[in-house]
């Protein structure tokens, strides 16, 4: 998949309100990884984690601050997750993650923007099965087999490294992602376009035409719904 890969549906922030809904997105996960621990990122793990996630997606520095500062006010605002799944035009599939202080909102939100592009919700559990939950690395390099052999080393449960020109991506088991992200940094290896969990489909539809248009348009609008964490989806667009 490497550069290609449109599974995540990373915030592009080409609108306002994307960019807007991308920030409030990265503050909220920042905030509650925070509060889980100490919201000092050196001693709390899951708060590096997440600055480290979100700073790949050109968050800036004052809104990563505000969070922890916020957090570090001793602030009560909570949020709740959510997960929703359901169908698109041509069998595609997506899975739909939120955080929000108001899930009757969030649901209301999510459920207009899937009808208003033409698909629907289903029920729990009629698309995950149909995706594997593993941890995502992704960067520039060409030194597939000394990545993969310094992962071994480290004992990380590896379950895939591909390499796609000079792009490597690799999967692992989700509870290895920071042991693997460890074992990176001692290669040498310390930007990654990507390090988080997510989800991965087991197969593909590609869609063309229409029907690509107007998958592209639901994501495009669930971009800029800022109660909306995540969005995965099996969906490949002709060129």
């Amino acid at each position: 998949m490497g550069r290609a890969h449109e599974v995540r549906a990373k915030a592009m922030a080409a609108t306002a309100a994307a960019r807007s809904a991308l920030f409030m997105r990265a503050s909220k996960e920042i905030y509650m990884a925070a509060k889980s621990g100490t919201p000092d990122p050196n001693e709390n793990l899951a708060l590096r984690s997440a600055i480290e996630k979100w700073k790949s997606q050109n968050v800036t520095k004052d809104v990563i601050q505000r969070a922890i500062d916020k957090a570090k006010g001793g602030s009560a605002e909570a949020y709740e997750s959510g997960r929703y799944e359901g169908f698109a035009q041509g069998n595609a599939t997506f899975i739909i993650d939120t955080l929000t202080d108001n899930v009757n909102r969030a649901f209301v939100e999510v459920r207009t923007a899937v009808t208003k592009r033409g698909g629907h919700l289903g029920t729990p559990g009629s698309v995950s099965f149909n995706f594997t939950e593993c941890g995502l690395i992704e960067f520039n390099g060409t030194n597939r087999d000394e990545v993969e052999e310094a992962l071994v080393m480290a004992d990380v449960d590896v379950m895939e490294v591909t390499l796609d020109e000079d792009f490597i991506s690799v999967k692992t088991a989700p509870t290895s992602l920071n042991d693997a992200k460890n074992a990176l940094e001692e290669l040498g290896i310390h930007e990654f376009e990507t390090c988080e969990i997510t989800m991965i489909p087991n197969d593909y539809v590609t869609l063309s035409g229409e029907d690509a248009e107007k998958f592209k348009n639901l994501l495009a609008m669930l971009d800029e719904i800022g109660d909306v964490q995540a969005v995965y989806h099996n969906a490949q667009f002709e060129d």
